[in-house]
């Protein structure tokens, strides 16, 4: 058996799509312009080219680019400030403060500066309680591509047996709150796990979001299993996920490569996240009804 691909690149293409779809019906009935501020600090190569692709996909799905640039040795007060300015500017619709931040800067109260309704990232200590209570809100963009990949497969969340290997605030974490949202029983696995073997091979959803790569082979994966690789790691071979992805293909009945899988959903969800805050703000104002 050779696992069916799922292409990342075409499904976040179609959303992508449907997202500048919403921003014209939105722009139309309201005359609201979905704005994206993007905060970089710094000029880390891997991160700037990071914003950069997303700021040109949110162009292209008719988002304004609302982007700041701060020097690398911008003191907190001065990125808090930027955050402040955007989160009182009824022209910035979501606000994303790239990461990692330089060594000096301390990432998480930033983060929280954020207005919930405008955390198009999910990652406020508010939109992680939104989530844990099951409230309305906006949700991180990779799990929630993951929970996107898994629907295009056909396969059913509702008692699947699904474990997620990595317990991080950006990915584990709320991963395993979206796929308990969808019924699916559970399993969080990380570093300390016994018999990850045994733990993971019972998995008809497998989840790798270790940061370890090349982790996972075929005597973790239960045949036909649908298996996302959220990995992604740069080698001499060439990128790579935590998954040894040669190995499972012909043990998987589904499975994202990468590049191709997660990243590209990644950003066609964060640009989701925008035009549903704009709808968001634009109720808020009055300017539509929920």
């Amino acid at each position: 058996m050779t696992a069916q691909l799922i292409d990342g690149t075409r499904i976040a293409r179609e959303l992508r799509v449907r997202v500048a779809e919403d921003v014209a019906r939105l722009k139309e009935s309201t005359g609201i312009v979905p704005g994206l501020a993007t905060v970089l600090v710094g000029d880390d190569p891997a991160s700037e080219v990071y914003v950069r692709n997303k700021r040109r996909l949110a162009v292209e799905a008719g988002i304004a680019d609302l982007h700041r640039h701060l020097d690398g040795d911008a003191t907190q007060e001065a990125v808090a400030a930027v955050i402040h300015e955007l989160a009182s500017d009824d022209s910035v619709s979501g606000i994303l403060l790239q990461l990692p931040l330089p060594k000096h800067l301390d990432s998480g109260p930033l983060i929280d500066l954020i207005p919930a309704v405008k955390d198009v990232d999910g990652l406020t200590t508010l939109s992680a309680g939104l989530l844990a209570r099951g409230k309305p809100g906006l949700r991180p963009c990779t799990p929630s591509g993951v929970i996107t990949l898994i629907d295009s497969t056909g396969v059913s969340l509702e008692g699947a047996n699904a474990v997620v290997i990595g317990r991080s605030e950006l990915v584990g974490g709320p991963m395993g709150r979206l796929l308990l949202e969808r019924n699916a029983t559970v399993t969080t696995a990380h570093s300390r796990t016994r018999d990850l073997v045994d733990v993971a091979s019972r998995a008809d959803v497998l989840i790798a979001a270790a940061g370890r790569p090349g982790l996972i082979g075929a005597e973790h994966v239960m045949p036909g299993a649908v298996v996302i690789d959220v990995g992604i790691h740069r080698t001499d071979s060439g990128l790579t996920g935590d998954v040894r992805f040669d190995e499972v293909l012909d043990r998987a009945g589904w499975i994202t490569p990468v590049p191709g899988g997660v990243g590209p959903l990644t950003i066609a969800t964060l640009l989701a996240n925008t035009a549903a805050a704009a709808r968001m703000q634009a109720e808020l104002r009055g300017l539509l009804t929920p």
